[in-house]
């Protein structure tokens, strides 16, 4: 049955109103523009991260100060995935989303006019915050909306969108700060931003809110999760570069976190009005489901962040060039997403969980095989296996974690299933980080201990450097110098790209070890939901 044949009082319904009162016409037209709102705000901190020492020489900033621009962000985000669900339920999702693109847009603009780093560091944490709703709701609403064949297509749209923008990234904020100043990477959001709040506010009502939930806030609670998320959040950024709990802030920080996640998870259990609410972990397999949301966060940024780290550090490659390289992921992604959407209405989706993971490690250990020279044709075949693997993973997660749950709960589940998505990737990024400065020291001693092992055959290299140079015209003393330097930067490279290698390895590892999850999930296609028992009341 299609969700527009359903009639009378027992429809299904949608975030808390009838279905018939919406057109599929009107469904599609809020769907596509709360879309364009998702992509705005995953686009942002890409963007950004591509152009930071554009900003960091505008402002004046110190290498240890400028990465709070981004850190600041995620922080704040984090804090209102979980959050956005109670805010809905309270307000309405319309008029929450429509909230969250208005004040990120204002605060794009006051970001594009700070007029110094701390400033700008706390419009990036409150832009976080505010436009932290809109990726959680984005989702929740399609699997509300829709059902079955379109249910899945929505939601590898949102998958594609989620992984397009960071591939993106570097490319458009590599132009922005090349032919305008890096003010621009804020300003750009104000267009989008204002069409996507006037847009959904025109679009009309489509759920309705409780505002008497924000008299029974639960604030020790909201409290609570502040403090943990944003604590680990600071943790897993700050930590590989201070040498993590050898620092005291960064194992300060860890303790307060740990305190205030056991108080979270005990206000969870017992508020009488929780912010966040764990009812969706009473449906079969969702612990599951989100536990494969986090190793798929954990494929889909490091995977995003590694590969321009190797272009650029070992390449050498400009933002421009980097865009270019990566963009066949975003290319085979668009080609996966028709495919992945028919599968998970046909078969288990549980088998096409199981492909995605099994396609992430083929990516990982064809990336595993990196060399010191490797470019656009060598990163080509194992971009577009990983551009599969990211959709044969993302759509049956969701389906699985969101298809049977009522939808008074599909909000929460929503927050939880993003939530873990982030958390996974930002766990990863900051383990492959570890990893990569590990397995580069042991490389680099490696290294020396065979340059010191067959000292002759080093001279000997030094020595042919020094005349090729030589050659060309160079005074003796400069030769011997920039073969000197020439033999380090290439031992360097070969080391890191050896770290490279390793780190996708266990990476692979991962994956694979991930796939004894998949049969604990929901079994069976992707199916029309029926969602009538718990809708929510409207006031």
């Amino acid at each position: 049955m299609s969700v527009s044949a359903a009639a009378g009082p027992t429809a299904r319904p949608v975030l808390g109103e009838p279905v018939p009162s919406l057109g599929e016409g009107r469904k599609l037209a809020i769907f596509l523009v709360m879309a364009v709102g998702q992509f705005m705000a995953v686009l942002d901190i890409q963007i950004v991260a591509a152009s930071m020492s554009s900003i960091q020489a505008g402002l004046s900033a110190g290498l240890d100060e400028i990465d709070w621009i981004q850190t600041a962000y995620l922080m704040a985000e984090v804090v209102m995935i979980p959050l956005s669900a109670f805010l809905a339920r309270a307000l309405s999702t319309r008029w929450v989303f429509a909230a969250s693109a208005g004040l990120f847009t204002l605060t794009s603009l006051l970001c594009g006019a700070a007029w110094d780093l701390p400033s700008l560091i706390a419009l990036r944490a409150l832009q976080g915050f505010v436009g932290g709703a809109m990726i959680p709701l984005v989702f929740a609403t399609g699997f509300a909306f829709f059902d079955g064949a379109t249910a899945a297509m929505a939601t590898a749209a949102l998958g594609a969108i989620s992984t397009l923008a960071p591939t993106l990234g570097p490319t458009i904020g590599g132009w922005i700060t090349d032919s305008f100043s890096w003010r621009w990477l804020f300003f750009i959001n104000v267009a989008p931003g204002l069409a996507v709040t006037a847009a959904l506010i025109g679009l009309g009502r489509f759920d309705r809110g409780e505002p008497r939930l924000l008299a029974k806030m639960d604030w020790l609670h909201a409290a609570s999760l502040t403090l943990a998320l944003g604590g680990l959040q600071y943790v897993l950024e700050e930590g590989p570069r201070r040498q993590w709990f050898e620092d005291r802030s960064v194992a300060a920080v860890a303790w307060a976190a740990l305190v205030a996640g056991a108080v979270f998870a005990e206000r969870c259990f017992f508020s009488r009005s929780p912010l966040v609410s764990i009812a969706p972990f009473r449906r079969r397999g969702f612990l599951a489901a989100v536990l494969l949301s986090f190793v798929v966060g954990f494929g889909l940024y490091t995977a995003v962040y590694l590969t321009p780290v190797y272009l650029a550090q070992v390449r050498g490659y400009s933002s421009l060039q980097i865009g270019a390289t990566v963009s066949v992921t975003g290319l085979f992604m668009m080609l996966a997403a028709p495919l992945a959407a028919w599968l998970v209405t046909r078969i288990d989706q549980r088998i096409v969980m199981a492909i995605g993971l099994l396609l992430y490690v083929t990516a990982f250990l064809m990336m595993a095989e990196i060399g010191p020279d490797w470019g656009f044709r060598q990163l080509f075949w194992p971009q577009a296996v990983r551009g599969f693997a990211v959709l044969f993973s993302m759509v049956p997660v969701m389906g699985m974690a969101l298809s049977e749950l009522p939808a008074a709960e599909l909000r929460d589940a929503s927050g939880l299933a993003n939530l873990t998505r982030n958390l996974g990737g930002a766990v990863g990024i900051a383990l492959v980080n570890t990893w990569l400065l590990r397995f580069l020291a042991l490389h680099l001693e490696a290294l020396a201990r065979s340059a010191n092992a067959a000292p002759q055959r080093a001279l000997q290299a030094a020595q042919g450097l020094a005349q090729l140079f030589g050659a060309g015209g160079v005074a003796p003393d400069e030769a011997r110098l920039m073969a000197a330097q020439t033999l380090v930067r290439g031992a360097a490279a070969q080391a890191l790209t050896l770290a490279f290698g390793d780190v996708f390895r266990l990476c692979a590892g991962l994956f694979a070890g991930s796939l004894l999850l998949a049969p604990f999930c929901r079994p069976g296609p992707m199916t029309e939901a029926q969602r009538h028992e718990g809708a929510p009341e409207g006031p």
